[in-house]
């Protein structure tokens, strides 16, 4: 009986100090918001140029209305057309009617892609390395910090927090979703990377190779304009953008096993009320850590590596996605000084897909110096960081998860109707870019989910 009363003072305990969290979380979300605009208003100063050329615009949208037209001209002749106005892309054999060199080209950037599409840590590097040896490829350094994300979310389905609020079906399922998501665009855009680069190396256009491939169509025309006019880096980026989504999203977004047992399931919106939405850029590090005052007088420490990003509202909408791809590439090179702390991140912090590679005062990878007491909320609140061997549990990539094969590639061409060009439109520059205080905060909401899961557990 005595025992039993000081469990019921515990978790009456435990409440009060989780309401005071809440209060408490709520006051610093709002301060820290304005901070956010603070912050946002410097990184916004140094606007970075890039070439839109609305009259070549116009010229590739006709372009490929005359594909769609072309395409379904075919069909009801029912004639056999050219490899690259196919709605569905046939596999060209590449033993037969191609050049010696050609073919060469074709087997080259089949096994390099092959290699570099093991796990989310080796494509992540193999854009990085693209970028940094042709940085005119935007598209490029964009998808080596959203792969970056995707790394880091694959790691928080085994971390201290996250993996306490799902079961281990969905945190498997959803480890598949993101996996096969991020190994597809890989799959699909890589093979073009590379086709430029020897392109680049050779001294001529290679991109009737494409279909080798079985890239979309829809890709033809750009390439072929990009390497007419090479500073036209946005206008390639956006294409990539709308390709690769649209390229997953039958592929994956709309595969009933993922939709039923992922972006369906109720614990996908927890993951989207906690931090999986947020694509984050951590800045570079700073050389010392600085303080700002916001209106309501409350004085915030900055992290040495703060972070720009924005929140994507819903991952099972197309639209969503496209038009969050093209504001993070307006994030990440409208912006100077977003651009170039980025870039230092990135050269200089090797991908493991551990979250404490931007903030290591927070998080560890080491499961032994990690907390898991269930009152992390409250901690959190109580100081700007945590003390070595107190910190969030955030494991590197291939600790927790194995090398999963990408299995069958449903081969068909998504780009059937010009109705998909409405989104090929240049990208808007962010205004909020600052995501510091608003990562934070999705973290103590995270960790008070986390709390209360341990209280009801814990309830006498």
């Amino acid at each position: 009986m005595q025992q039993g009363g000081k469990d019921k003072q515990a978790w009456a305990g435990s409440l009060r100090r989780w309401v005071s969290t809440l209060a408490e979380a709520a006051a610093e979300a709002l301060s820290g918001r304005v901070t956010s605009w603070e912050i946002s208003s410097n990184l916004r100063e140094g606007r970075k140029h890039w070439s839109w050329d609305a009259v070549a615009a116009r010229s590739l949208r006709s372009e490929l209305k005359r594909i769609v037209r072309r395409q379904h001209k075919e069909l009801k002749m029912n004639v056999s057309p050219p490899a690259m106005s196919l709605p569905f892309i046939r596999a060209v054999n590449t033993a037969e009617g191609l050049h010696a060199r050609e073919q060469e080209v074709v087997e080259s950037i089949q096994s390099t892609v092959q290699e570099a599409n093991q796990s989310n840590i080796t494509r992540t590097e193999a854009y990085l390395s693209c970028y940094e040896a042709f940085p005119e490829l935007h598209w490029a350094f964009l998808a080596h910090m959203v792969s970056r994300n995707a790394g880091w979310n694959m790691s928080d389905l085994q971390g201290g927090l996250l993996s306490d609020l799902t079961d281990s079906e969905f945190q498997v399922n959803l480890y598949r979703f993101l996996e096969r998501c991020n190994a597809l665009i890989f799959q699909d855009a890589y093979p073009q990377l590379l086709l430029y680069m020897h392109s680049r190396k050779l001294g001529e256009p290679l991109f009737h190779l494409l279909p080798c491939f079985h890239v979309s169509a829809f890709m033809l025309p750009f390439w072929q304009h990009f390497w007419r006019e090479p500073d036209h880096g946005a206008m390639l980026a956006v294409a990539l953008i709308l390709n690769e989504q649209n390229y997953i999203e039958g592929r994956v977004a709309q595969d009933p096993y993922f939709r039923s047992r992922v972006l369906k399931h109720p614990y996908f919106r927890l993951h989207e009320l906690a931090r999986f939405n947020q694509i984050l850029f951590p800045l570079g590090q700073t050389e010392a850590v600085t303080r700002s005052v916001d209106p309501f007088g409350t004085s915030h420490k900055l992290p040495l590596r703060p972070l720009a990003g924005l929140t994507i509202p819903r991952f099972d909408s197309l639209t969503a996605r496209i038009k969050a791809g093209k504001s993070l590439y307006g994030l990440l090179f409208g912006y100077e000084e977003v651009h170039r702390r980025a870039l230092a991140f990135a050269r200089s912090t090797p991908h493991r897909g551990s979250r404490s590679e931007y903030w290591p005062a927070l998080f560890t990878a080491d499961k032994q110096e990690a907390i898991n007491s269930g009152k992390e909320s409250s901690v959190l609140m109580e100081s700007e960081w945590l003390p070595s061997g107190n910190r969030l549990y955030s494991p590197a990539l291939e600790s927790v998860w194995q090398d999963t094969p990408a299995g069958p590639i449903p081969r068909y061409d998504w780009y059937r109707s010009s109705a998909k060009l409405r989104h090929f439109r240049e990208p808007d520059r962010p205004l909020l870019l600052d995501m510091t205080h608003a990562h934070r905060a999705q973290l103590e909401k995270t960790a008070m989910a986390h709390d209360v899961s341990h209280m009801k557990q814990a309830r006498p």
